[in-house]
């Protein structure tokens, strides 16, 4: 484990940080085995293919984003323990992934973070600091969460300017989504006013399932534009790639888990794009 230093050139990010330009999707569940980190690699690699500047920051201690990119955790010099405990740059410590990605690696040093952040000042800030210093260098961050609300999640959701929440159509599942948006709405209240839900994806999708269909449908009735179109099936070559430090779209990409991938990043894309063209009509209409 690493120690801390001291942070005499510490400014408070309530009163320093502007809000990045670039888009910041923390891709958060606090139920295990949804198919997160998946998500998270896979979705990030696929923006990648399509041309566009991506970082990819791993904040689980068990570095499965990390190694899923090719990235060997156990030789990182630096990690993200680094950018969140010691103030290090971004720039410094992000290393070269698969598949076009920037990443920002974690190991077993994450695992002390969370003692290292509870006596720094606006520890719940500091991956918002981080991010704010690189705003013009990517077009989109992806963080893949830990599954558990600890000060590492914490973190993501007050950096993130939207949340991506992978889940399975289970009964189980949606026990978990609804703790989840209960957590949201504290973050929301107390860290971040301007967070929100980006889409709910459903992964490991298996149609011929009647409990899936039915789940399905609950998540469309409840949230509606917010439920991508898009659904991640169930996929052998897509639980093969991560043992080969490889996304999915680099493994094997016409399997229809890079299929599914490179249509959700197409669809996330095209969101942004019609939200972005309804904000200039609106903006348009007011002046004239």
């Amino acid at each position: 484990m690493k120690s801390g230093r001291e942070q005499s050139a510490y400014e408070s990010p309530r009163e320093t940080i502007k809000e990045p330009q670039l888009k910041v999707f923390a891709v958060v569940n606090q139920k295990g085995g949804v198919g997160k980190t998946t998500t998270a690699v896979n979705l990030a690699a696929c923006l990648a293919a399509m041309r566009r500047r991506v970082l990819l920051i791993d904040l689980d201690a068990q570095g499965n984003a990390t190694m899923g990119c090719g990235v060997n955790k156990a030789a990182l010099t630096e990690s993200v323990y680094d950018v969140l405990v010691l103030d290090q740059g971004l720039q410094d410590v992000m290393v070269d992934g698969a598949g076009g990605l920037k990443v920002i690696g974690a190991n077993a040093d994450l695992t002390g973070a969370e003692i290292g952040l509870l006596d720094l000042e606006d520890r719940e800030y500091r991956l918002k600091l981080a991010l704010s210093r690189a705003k013009d260098e990517f077009d989109y961050v992806v963080i893949d969460c830990p599954p558990a609300l600890n000060l590492l999640t914490i973190n993501a959701l007050t950096a993130a300017t939207s949340l991506i929440i992978p889940m399975q159509c289970e009964y189980y599942a949606l026990e978990g989504l609804s703790a989840l948006v209960e957590t949201i709405k504290r973050v929301v209240a107390h860290l971040n006013p301007s967070l929100q839900i980006e889409g709910i994806v459903r992964t490991m999708f298996d149609p011929r399932n009647s409990l899936t269909k039915d789940v399905s449908e609950q998540l469309q009735q409840h949230f509606g534009e917010k439920l991508y179109r898009t659904v991640i099936p169930r996929n052998v070559r897509l639980a093969e790639a991560p043992s080969h430090g490889l996304p999915i779209v680099a493994y094997d990409p016409t399997s229809s888990g890079a299929k599914a991938y490179l249509a959700l990043a197409g669809e996330l894309v095209r969101r942004e794009l019609d939200a972005a063209s309804v904000m200039d009509r609106g903006a348009q209409d007011a002046v004239s």
